[in-house]
């Protein structure tokens, strides 16, 4: 039985970045979400990476292990406080953060 990743494109109030994000899992493409939508994945469990991109911008990659019938949970989203943001354009990896929702 494989795992599940669950990813949610939102944000509290107004967010620059809202275009389609690309879900990247272990380094290979795995799906995309739009602004205000979820995507859930299946994953082999097993320890995994995710990564966010919409275009240059990114996240960090972030690593999670997946166990047998486990659903992980991230919220992605684009909004930062001003000096995240504007160091952003000079660092793409810092345009869009990603943190693991608890069950």
């Amino acid at each position: 039985m494989a795992a599940t990743l669950k990813v949610t494109h939102k944000a509290i109030g107004a967010e620059v970045r809202r275009g389609t994000y690309e879900i990247i899992v272990d380094g290979k493409p795995a799906g995309s979400v739009e602004m205000n939508d979820t995507i859930e994945i299946p994953v082999e469990p097993g320890r995994h990476t995710l990564q966010v991109r919409n275009g240059r911008n990114s996240s960090r990659t972030h690593a999670f292990d997946a166990t047998d019938g486990e659903t992980i949970a991230f919220r992605c989203t684009g909004k930062s406080v001003l000096p995240i943001f504007l160091l952003s354009f000079v660092v793409p990896s810092l345009a869009i953060s990603i943190r693991r929702e608890q069950p």
